[in-house]
């Protein structure tokens, strides 16, 4: 008995199964992002401990500063990266232009890398690429962008006014009122729950692994 024909998937039909596929890895990738940032930010400390003006006195020696600033950034270190994270805000909305070129750069990397589906060629101008190529643009966009544009001498400098402003705190905050939770372990460096947003941008890799 003859075996029944098979139907033939057109090329549209997988294109729309990639499609799928690549939609619902970037929604799993925000996802998660967006949990671990709601987890990070629910461990952050109350405000007040952080401006509390009868806990500041200056410090004897660079000793007792870099003592007071571990501490202080084991404790208030959720604070201090939103203080960072605001700086970086601040210095990108006072420059639409440079936003705009790093929303453009963002984008290119999530949907023409990390998220295009690995069976759909790049074709521009009738040149097809190939992912290593698309890859090596990429981080030469990034490169050209980041260290030889305005736009990396602005994050540089508000990165390192929000490091300023979080290291003075920490110099002057008397920290021997602050205590951190049992579980919590007393080394924790300042951008240690940042971890988590490691493990969520673990959701494009098996992506990222199947084009290099």
């Amino acid at each position: 008995m003859a075996s029944p024909p098979t139907l033939p998937i057109s090329t549209s039909q997988s294109d729309t199964v990639a499609s799928s596929i690549s939609t619902r890895a970037f929604r799993s990738f925000l996802s998660n992002l967006s949990a671990t940032i709601r987890h990070g930010l629910s461990q952050r400390r109350p405000w007040y401990e952080l401006l509390d003006r009868s806990s500041f006195a200056r410090p004897d020696s660079l000793s007792e500063a870099a003592s007071r600033i571990r501490k202080n950034s084991s404790y208030f270190r959720v604070n201090y990266i939103s203080l960072i994270a605001l700086s970086l805000a601040l210095s990108l909305l006072s420059h639409p232009f440079s936003l705009l070129v790093l929303l453009g750069l963002l984008g290119a990397w999530f949907f023409l890398y990390l998220f295009r589906p690995s069976d759909q060629p790049l074709v521009i101008g009738g040149r097809t690429f190939s992912p290593r190529e698309i890859l090596g643009i990429l981080v030469v966009s990034t490169v050209v962008v980041v260290f030889l544009t305005s736009v990396g001498s602005l994050l540089m400098s508000a990165l390192l006014v929000g490091l300023a402003v979080v290291c003075t705190h920490g110099a002057f905050r008397v920290p021997e009122d602050l205590f951190l939770d049992d579980s919590e372990p007393a080394n924790a460096g300042l951008f240690s729950f940042l971890g988590g947003a490691a493990s969520a941008a673990a959701a494009a890799a098996p992506s990222v692994a199947t084009r290099v």
